[in-house]
């Protein structure tokens, strides 16, 4: 007899799923010769057939979307199975573990049904609550995205500047500030904010980084339109300006008790040099205040996740969404940044033609940030006493011995490097070219580019420091750079815990050279400082124990997981 493991999914009138087996036999089979055992085989297929699969009904608010979640499995949208199964190799379950709506156009973005094809299974699973309300957000982003009747309805209020009521539709707007790590970091920190606050996020992209990403919403999009009334404004956006929140309550135009209409929109600066003003955007009855302004837009160059954890109002819903608390970009990341289909195709190529067929894949990336004060050779020295040292690089044999004994260890290991220099990946990739290791492993050394200088405004420039990111992401150890918002993004997308080195101060080696990172969770590098309860500046690092202070930056603050 031989069984087929063809399984439908249907949906009857009892609204719960069934697996129909359906059993083949073959003429000349066991069956014609043992027809008791096949007997029981097919009492036993009949009884799993009609056994109901237990489903709960999961549903967050009113008006909310609804998820079947299947007992034992995943959430799953009650008219959308087919679609994605029907999309390719993706499975549902897959898809669903990168958190994304079914329904996407397959050829307009490879990467969101590919990605699974080329990188390890996280093993952090999305909460299903998270699920949930992402697909409730995408449901509000639709309504009221750009050119929306909504949209334009709350767009009246805006040029007008008058807030004469709601419309239904709050929005947050991003603008980038500094490169594209902080832009990433900022953008998702910018985007949970919306989510928490019920907000629809646009984002203004220059045209060279709008082209690096995917639509993550469906059948609507996340770029501001080029006709946004206050674009004008947004050169002049810096922390003197006199609209920002902050400069409005130092000079008391605006205060929190203000019990006249809230203004139509304001500016929030959220960058790296921040003074107390600026902080009151974390105080609990500030962001009551804020709650009543349709447009808020946000300049930041910081991933200020970790003090929204400590806004005592978002508390209870961050819980909910994140229960493990240091998959928060590793999961926002996800859904928000897919490569398009440029960016995809560079990554896929160098990933095939030169990290595919090794036993382990390791990133090393490197961060200078004064090439005067920070010397190439201390850099190097340290690089290889860190991998040395905790054995994530095998030792290579000395020069006057360097004929490799045989060894049953033929692995072959690929080192990444990405720096804006050429000469670390020269140095490594000579080092184990000219000398076996000790251990009999290959190792196979690569960069796919060195630009020397960062460049803003610059499209291929953007894409390749995308397509970097994206393959230190990939890789199985990671070793990066201090204060690097580069590897930080590189590192939650990758679900890796890095070994960081630290940064060099007066041309030394450090001692030690590097730290593995408590968490996957990118450094918050400038936080703020004042207390909102106690009208004083406080450690911030000492409130909440998943909440502690970074290994690179002692005064940051990142997110660990609550134990």
């Amino acid at each position: 007899m031989e069984l087929s493991g063809m399984i439908r999914t249907t949906r009857d009138h009892t609204s719960w799923d069934m697996k129909i087996f359906q059993v083949k036999v073959q003429k000349n089979g066991y069956c014609s010769t043992i027809p008791f055992a096949c007997l029981i085989v097919f009492s036993i297929l009949i009884i799993v057939s009609i056994v109901p699969q237990k489903s709960v009904i999961f549903k967050v608010n009113e008006g909310d979307a609804k998820i079947k979640v299947l007992a034992g499995g995943a959430a799953q949208t009650d008219d959308t199975i087919s679609e994605v199964l029907d999309s390719g190799n993706v499975s549902y379950q897959q898809l669903l573990n990168e958190l994304f709506a079914p329904g996407f156009d397959k050829g307009s973005c490879l990467s969101r049904y590919e990605a699974i094809l080329y990188r390890k299974p996280s093993p952090h699973k999305p909460s299903l609550y998270l699920i949930a309300k992402l697909r409730t957000y995408e449901s509000l982003h639709n309504h009221c995205g750009p050119y929306t009747e909504s949209y334009n309805k709350t767009l009246e209020q805006l040029k007008s500047g008058r807030n004469i009521g709601t419309t239904g539709c709050n929005y947050v707007v991003y603008t980038p500030l500094s490169g594209l790590g902080n832009m990433m970091l900022s953008v998702a920190s910018a985007f949970l904010y919306a989510f928490l606050t019920n907000r629809v996020l646009l984002v203004e992209f220059g045209r060279e980084i709008a082209d690096l990403f995917c639509e993550p919403f469906p059948n609507t999009t996340w770029l501001l339109p080029m006709d946004f009334p206050l674009r004008n404004q947004f050169e002049n956006f810096r922390q003197e300006y006199p609209r920002t929140y902050g400069n409005m309550l130092k000079k008391r135009i605006i205060n929190i008790s203000m019990k006249s209409p809230p203004p139509a929109f304001l500016y929030l600066y959220l960058a790296y040099n921040i003074d107390r003003y600026d902080e009151l955007f974390y105080c609990d009855q500030n962001q009551d205040q804020l709650q009543k302004v349709p447009w808020l837009v946000i300049k930041s160059n910081q991933y200020f996740v970790p003090s929204l954890f400590l806004v005592p109002s978002f508390h209870q819903e961050l819980s909910k969404l994140f229960p493990d608390q240091e998959t928060v970009f590793h999961h926002v990341g996800r859904y928000l940044f897919q490569p398009s289909n440029e960016a995809w195709g560079l990554i896929t190529r160098f990933y095939q033609a030169y990290l595919s067929k090794a036993d382990e894949r390791i990133g090393i990336q490197v961060r200078v940030f004064d090439t005067k004060t920070t010397p190439f050779q201390t850099v190097m020295d340290q690089i290889l006493s860190c991998t040395l040292k905790d054995k994530l690089l095998p030792e290579v044999l000395d020069v006057h011995n360097s004929v490799a004994s045989l060894s049953n260890n033929q692995s072959l290991k690929a080192v990444l490097v990405t720096s804006l220099y050429s000469e670390y990946y020269e140095y490594i990739k000579g080092m184990y070219w000219t000398r076996p290791t000790v251990s009999g492993e290959v190792i196979g050394v690569f960069q796919p580019s060195h630009e020397e200088h960062e460049l803003y405004g610059n499209k291929m420039h953007s894409m390749k420091a995308w397509t970097e990111i994206y393959l230190l992401s990939m890789s199985d150890v990671l070793i990066t750079s201090s204060w690097s918002t580069f590897g930080y993004v590189a590192q939650s997308l990758g679900s890796l815990k890095p070994w960081i080195l630290y940064r060099p101060f007066n041309g030394t080696t450090p001692d030690p050279p590097c730290v593995q990172a408590m968490s996957m969770e990118p450094c918050f590098h400038f936080p703020p400082r004042y207390g909102c309860k106690a009208k004083v500046n406080i450690d911030e690092g000492a409130i909440v124990p998943h909440v502690k202070h970074c290994e690179d930056v002692g005064w940051g603050l990142k997110l660990v997981k609550d134990h």
